[in-house]
């Protein structure tokens, strides 16, 4: 049983760690769970398991033992890994001293928050945005500063000045989500030059979150800082494995950053989860080596998946939205619905679609509902048609 808001154990909490908030995507998805044939576009994941390739190096990893403590920043061959993936995706050479294995990408974007602010500091984040981005920042006892996005005929814009301006003497990091979640905004490379030149003129550090960067549907990737970025820029970058690969329920990722800060990472890592399991490892490095195929099939159903989502629901002439330029989700508003947490709820009722309320996603976000398109054509079209027949009896 929880406790209740005025509990004598709560008085003693940190105030960050009492003030943590309930994700509104946990809390619809909690409400419609277990509900016989509701299809779930809530959370941000696909409908595939994860491929007997990855997961069949686990279990050889398990049969030979490998079940001790590991190495903090990751077992050599991942590391390894890693930079052979960065150098087939961005057409450089990488040194795997640059990443760090963690416990998710959740964690590594933990480890960057505590590592860039605290007390005081403050971090600007353009929202809508996922929540657990503020979050993080906000249980490192910094303050997540939101500059809001634009959604406009252009569709969803970072104006880079208002960006810029939020900026002040506290302003320790920039936290950027290119493709975005839940918007889908993608960044130029124009935009990341600007940002990293800001960044350098007023020493501040950029956090990239860069998991979406090949779910992206004008090129076989997005525009990335190391497009950029010179090795040794202050920039930490977190990603994970859950979204390419299907192995959203591993809780593995990784962060990239200059070698000069590892030991202060490994000593993050060691006092939080004391590394990522071997066997966990070992089948993270089978999918960096041999999962390429496997990633660009994911993209092809997400991208059906998006054209089947837009197509229906634009037919229908009560939603306003921007097709996605990347990440798979589409945020978009219903007419004449404003209280979408409320909405969350009643299409779970009413329609039998699980969907994320944009109350969730701070500044920007609350006219909005967030639909994870990452399906089958079959499933996109089911859940699709259940949203349309609502749309039009409501």
């Amino acid at each position: 049983m929880d406790a209740k808001p005025d509990h004598p154990l709560l008085s003693v909490l940190r105030r960050e760690a009492r003030e943590a908030p309930e994700s509104g995507i946990v809390e619809v998805f909690n409400y419609g769970r277990g509900r016989p044939g509701l299809i779930p576009m809530w959370a941000g994941e696909g409908d595939l398991p994860t491929p007997g390739f990855i997961y069949e190096a686990a279990i050889r990893s398990l049969q030979d033992g490998e079940t001790f403590y590991t190495a903090q920043r990751g077992i050599p061959e991942i590391r390894s890994a890693l930079a052979r993936y960065h150098e087939r995706t961005y057409q450089r050479p990488f040194a795997a001293d640059r990443f760090f294995v963690t416990g998710g990408g959740m964690q590594a974007i933990q480890i960057a928050a505590r590592m860039v602010a605290g007390t005081g500091d403050e971090v600007l984040v353009p929202s809508p945005s996922w929540p657990n981005i503020t979050a993080a920042v906000g249980v490192s006892g910094a303050r997540p500063v939101e500059v809001p996005l634009r959604f406009g005929n252009a569709g969803w814009t970072l104006d880079l000045d208002r960006l810029f301006e939020a900026a002040n003497e506290r302003t320790r990091g920039i936290f950027i989500n290119s493709p975005a979640n839940p918007t889908g905004w993608t960044a130029s490379a124009d935009d990341l030059r600007a940002i990293l030149d800001f960044a350098r003129q007023r020493g501040i550090v950029i956090i990239a979150d860069e998991v979406y960067h090949r779910f992206y549907y004008a090129a076989d990737r997005a525009p990335s800082f190391y497009d950029v970025a010179e090795p040794e820029d202050r920039i930490l970058y977190v990603n994970t494995f859950s979204k390419n690969w299907a192995m959203t329920g591993w809780r593995i990722g990784w962060l990239s950053t200059s070698p000069a800060l590892g030991q202060t990472i490994e000593n993050l890592i060691q006092y939080s989860t004391s590394g990522v399991a071997t066997f966990m490892q070992r089948a993270a490095t089978v999918a960096l080596d041999e999962g390429e195929s496997f990633v660009r099939m994911q993209v092809d159903r997400a991208r059906k998946g998006r054209d089947i989502l837009c197509a229906g629901l634009a037919a229908t002439g009560r939603v306003r939205f921007a097709e996605p330029a990347g990440a798979f989700y589409l945020f978009f508003g219903i007419d004449g619905e404003d209280d979408t947490r409320a909405l969350a709820m009643r299409l779970v009722d009413e329609a039998n679609v699980g969907l994320a309320p944009g109350t969730a996603f701070g500044a920007g976000g609350a006219a909005f509902m967030r639909a994870c398109f990452a399906s089958s054509a079959e499933r996109m079209q089911a859940a699709t048609d259940r949203l349309v027949a609502w749309l039009r009896r409501a």
